[in-house]
C-alpha cells in the first residue's frame, strides 16, 4: 500500500464509518473496482487498521465530549438531580445497546465476515442497505421522542440492529439510525445515540487488536504511515459528524433518502461492473493519455 492509497483509505474510513453507507462495504468494494491489491488480513495492514479505528474513536470522543463528560459527572453524582438521573439513564441505555454487538461480534464476527467478505456480496448488501434506508423513511414513526424517554427495550432493539453491520455492505450507523427512527426518535436524536454507542464499540475493537499489534513484526515505516492515516481519518470523522448532525437536524422528513439512493446506485453499479466489466471494456471509449 502506497501513501496515496493510505490517505484515500483513511478518508474513506473517516467518512463512511459515520455516514450510513457502510465503511466495511466500501473497504471491500472500492479496492476491487480500482484494482488495488489490499489484503486487510495481512500482518502489515494490522497497525494501519488499529490506527484508523483509534483516529475515528478519538474524533467521536472529542465531538461528543459534553455528552461523555455529563455521563461521567452523573455516574459520580455531580450536578442537579435531574441531570444526574438523565446522565445515568443515558449510560445504561448505551450499555444495553452495546451488549448485543459485543456478544454477536465475539461469537460470529470472523465467521460472518469470512463468509460474506467478497466484493460481489458486499456490493449486493450495499444495495440492500440502500433499500433499507429508503424503506425506513416511509415506515418510520413520526415523533420527536428525546433520548431521555428511550426505554431499555428501545435500546436493546437498536443494539440488535447494530449487529447486522457485521455483514459487509450493511451500515452500522445506518442500521442504528433506522432502529431509532422506528422507535419514534427524530433523525438528529437517532444519529446522536448511534454515534454514542459506536464509540465504545470502535474503542473495544481497537483495544482487542493491540495484543496482535505488539506481537507483529512490522516495518517502522508502516507505523509512521499509519500515524498519518490516523490523523486524516480522525479529522475526516470529526468533519463528517459535524456535517451529519446539522444535516439531520435540518432534514428530518427525508434525511436518509440521498444515502439510500447512493447505496443502491453504488451497490448495483458495482455488482454489474464486477460481473460484466471485463466484457464491457472493449465497447468503452479509451481515455486520452495523460503522458
Amino acid at each position: 500500500m502506497n501513501t496515496i492509497q493510505a490517505i484515500a483509505v483513511a478518508v474513506l474510513q473517516g467518512a463512511t464509518e459515520l455516514f450510513p453507507v457502510s465503511s466495511l462495504g466500501h473497504a471491500v468494494v472500492l479496492p476491487a473496482l480500482l484494482g488495488w491489491d489490499l489484503d486487510q488480513r495481512a500482518p502489515a495492514f494490522l497497525p494501519f487498521l488499529v490506527m484508523l479505528h483509534a483516529g475515528t474513536a478519538t474524533a467521536l470522543l472529542l465531538y461528543f465530549w459534553r455528552d461523555w463528560w455529563g455521563i461521567l459527572r452523573g455516574l459520580f453524582g455531580f450536578g442537579r438531580n435531574q441531570e444526574v438521573n438523565d446522565s445515568r439513564l443515558l449510560f445504561v441505555l448505551i450499555v444495553i445497546a452495546t451488549i448485543p454487538a459485543v456478544i454477536v461480534g465475539f461469537a460470529l464476527e470472523k465467521y460472518v465476515r469470512g463468509l460474506f467478505a467478497s466484493p460481489l456480496v458486499a456490493a449486493s448488501f450495499l444495495a440492500v442497505n440502500g433499500l433499507v434506508l429508503l424503506l425506513a423513511e416511509r415506515l418510520r414513526r413520526n415523533g420527536h421522542r428525546p433520548l431521555a424517554q428511550l426505554t431499555a427495550r428501545d435500546a436493546l432493539l437498536i443494539g440488535l440492529c447494530q449487529c447486522t453491520a457485521l455483514i459487509p455492505g450493511i451500515s452500522r450507523s445506518g442500521a442504528t439510525i433506522v432502529g431509532g427512527l422506528l422507535r419514534g426518535i427524530d433523525h438528529e436524536g437517532a444519529a446522536r445515540f448511534s454515534f454514542l454507542i459506536a464509540t465504545p464499540i470502535i474503542i473495544g475493537a481497537t483495544v482487542l487488536e493491540v495484543p496482535k499489534l505488539l506481537r507483529a513484526d512490522v516495518d517502522p515505516a508502516i507505523f509512521q504511515m499509519s500515524a498519518v492515516a490516523a490523523v486524516v481519518a480522525g479529522v475526516t470523522a470529526w468533519l463528517s459528524t459535524w456535517f451529519l448532525m446539522r444535516y439531520f437536524r435540518g432534514h428530518d422528513n427525508w434525511a436518509l433518502n440521498p444515502f439510500g439512493y447512493y447505496c443502491m446506485l453504488l451497490g448495483l453499479g458495482s455488482l454489474g461492473w464486477l460481473l460484466w466489466g471485463d466484457a464491457l471494456l472493449p465497447f468503452l471509449p479509451s481515455l486520452p493519455s495523460l503522458g
